[in-house]
């Protein structure tokens, strides 16, 4: 019978060995680079340093790195600066959903306020690009800002669809498109860059991004409705309350009956504490969610088979296996 010592690694333990030390480096730059004697600053850093959970991106960088020839110091810079940029958007989706729990911790806004919330990661943003403008080259510079621009225009799309009961799948994934899978885009297309990948790796790990970031928020949308906030380790139901149309509300509202329709949009209209609980019924006796899933998964198989113009190496296993990890995942 085989012993435990037998049993074949998990991916987060193939990860941690073929890039683990880089991580850990990359993170000792990050909290370098934010040090500060300031006693406000240095409580928020402590209190942020446990929103590093799955800290998919600067992994995705080093992993894409690795894919491409190796990892070099000036990945573990990056991985410092997506990292960076990554966690000032939780602070600002935390005040823009009024969230209370990240990480199984409270939130910086209600911790302390919205200001601080604000005011902290527009301070890490400002570290983001100071840190890529020290690189020797202004591409990651350039990249990360257009990056993060796109992201911005993806969140601001999004608010100006709130309540927006007629929401097409199309404009959905052209915000998803932004606010979410432009940073995972850029992130595998820098580490590919700064090893000096040919330009169709660069454009094959850009695609492999992006494509993994779309499934990872449709995945992220589903837990919104359907998770459990003691495995998520943060507040569940924030779409409904935001009125955000995501995936799954948009194929529940277009194939339901003219009656459920009606019944569902008052409930969208004006939502409250039980509305997360008073919709699930209808999203499971429809096919809102399996409909969610098999876009999530399809939008993973799509990541992988850009993955086909890199030569087969451990790394590019490893970034196969995490796209179907962000697609079947329970926080």
């Amino acid at each position: 019978m085989p012993s435990l010592l037998d049993a074949p690694a998990s991916l987060p333990e193939r990860i941690d060995a073929l890039v683990g030390d880089d991580l850990r480096a990359s993170m000792r730059i990050y909290d370098r680079e934010l040090a500060s004697a300031n006693p406000v600053l240095a409580d928020l850093l402590e209190h942020t340093a446990r929103f590093r959970g799955k800290q998919l991106r600067p992994k995705l960088l080093l992993l894409s790195a690795a894919a491409c020839g190796g990892v070099r110091e000036e990945h573990r810079v990056l991985a410092a600066v997506v990292e960076m940029v990554h966690v000032a958007t939780l602070l600002h989706d935390d005040v823009l959903d009024e969230a209370d729990v990240r990480r199984h911790v409270a939130t910086v806004n209600g911790r302390w306020n919205n200001e601080s919330a604000v005011l902290f990661g527009d301070y890490l943003f400002t570290h983001a690009f100071h840190l890529a403008a020290s690189l020797d080259t202004t591409h990651a510079a350039r990249a990360i800002g257009a990056a993060t621009n796109r992201v911005c225009e993806g969140e601001l799309t999004q608010i100006a669809h709130r309540g927006d009961l007629s929401l097409d799948e199309a404009t959905y994934f052209r915000i998803v498109d932004g606010k979410t899978a432009e940073l995972t885009a850029v992130a595998c297309s820098l580490g590919a860059a700064y090893a000096d990948a040919s330009q169709p790796e660069v454009a094959a790990l850009e695609t492999y991004g992006r494509r993994l970031g779309v499934a990872f928020q449709i995945a992220d949308d589903l837990l919104d409705l359907s998770g459990h906030s003691a495995e998520t380790g943060k507040t569940l139901g924030t779409d409904l309350q935001k009125q955000k149309l995501t995936l799954p509300l948009i194929r529940l509202l277009s194939t339901a009956s003219p009656d459920d329709r009606g019944r569902i949009e008052q409930m969208l209209k004006h939502p409250n504490e039980a509305t997360r609980t008073a919709i699930d019924p209808l999203l499971r006796q429809s096919d809102a969610l399996s409909y969610a899933a098999g876009r999530a998964s399809a939008e993973a198989a799509a990541a992988k088979a850009a993955l086909e113009a890199l030569l087969p190496t451990e790394a590019v296993a490893l970034l196969e296996q995490s796209a179907d990890a962000a697609v079947h995942r329970r926080r």
